[in-house]
């Protein structure tokens, strides 16, 4: 045996020898790392799942400020409104010597229910119905004016005759209100609330338009006979509801507003 051979049976038998428990840990241990040494790579659907959840919540956020912004963009425009409505009703004229019933609560100037538009002349009085059974005078002269801000559509009226009788005039008699269509022009327009779905108006409301019918006739001299017209006769449209469906009930209407007008000359 040659001297190299004998040197390494040495170096073998001084080896310390390995536990057996020690070779199990050494061989069943996993390796963190791939068999290469290099650390996996992720699969393409968990780089897509990731990707949609981060999408998912940045869009969620996004959502969230955008309503809480349009929340308080529309709180401040309110607070705007309030405050302009407020220093105008100081500077606005009804625009006609207004009895004591009628409260004057000017709506503010804004494109979608108060453009300004000069109304040159007035040839007639065209009266509807709210078309929202139970609503309040209050309710509908705010939706008018709160239409400045919220931009739903362009509408409003002259005056308001609530469900127990009360009067609101919205707008001057010297500026248009868009509530007649190619009237709007040359006519003053009344809405009357209504507690149910026919249209029909109650006492009190009935008796504070005639009232309001006969004082406009008389304030621009107006023939009640043909010149107090339902929103139907400008343009078929079906309101009043009650008084487009009982002819009689308006003709009725008319003579009586004849007849208050008569009775205070």
């Amino acid at each position: 045996m040659n001297n190299n051979v004998y040197n390494d049976i040495a170096e073998k038998k001084d080896a310390a020898p390995v536990d057996v428990k020690d070779r199990a840990a050494v061989s069943l241990e996993p390796k963190k790392d791939g068999a290469d040494g290099k650390k996996p790579k992720k699969s393409p659907l968990a780089l897509s799942l990731f990707a949609l959840t981060l999408a998912v919540i940045c869009a969620a956020f996004f959502t969230l400020g955008f309503f809480i912004g349009k929340k308080f963009g529309m709180k401040d425009a309110l607070s705007s409104l309030e405050s302009a409505e407020s220093s105008q009703e100081e500077k606005d004229d009804p625009g006609w010597n207004a009895p004591d019933y009628v409260e004057y609560q000017p709506i503010v100037k804004n494109e979608y229910s108060r453009p300004g538009i000069t109304l040159e002349e007035v040839n007639g009085v065209v009266v509807h119905y709210v078309a929202n059974p139970g609503s309040t005078a209050a309710q509908n002269r705010n939706y008018f004016n709160n239409l400045a801000v919220t931009h739903e559509t362009w509408a409003s009226s002259h005056f308001i005759i609530g469900i127990d009788g009360e009067v609101i005039q919205l707008i001057p008699l010297t500026e248009w209100a868009y509530c007649s269509n190619e009237r709007n022009k040359d006519t003053i327009s009344i809405e009357c609330c209504h507690p149910g779905e026919d249209g029909k108006f109650t006492d009190k409301t009935y008796d504070s338009l005639i009232k309001l019918l006969a004082d406009l006739c008389r304030e621009y001299d107006l023939d009640p006979r043909t010149q107090l017209l339902r929103h139907y006769d400008v343009t078929e449209k079906p309101c009043p509801l009650y008084y487009v469906e009982h002819e009689d009930e308006w003709r009725e209407l008319l003579a009586d507003v004849a007849a208050a007008l008569t009775a205070s000359e």
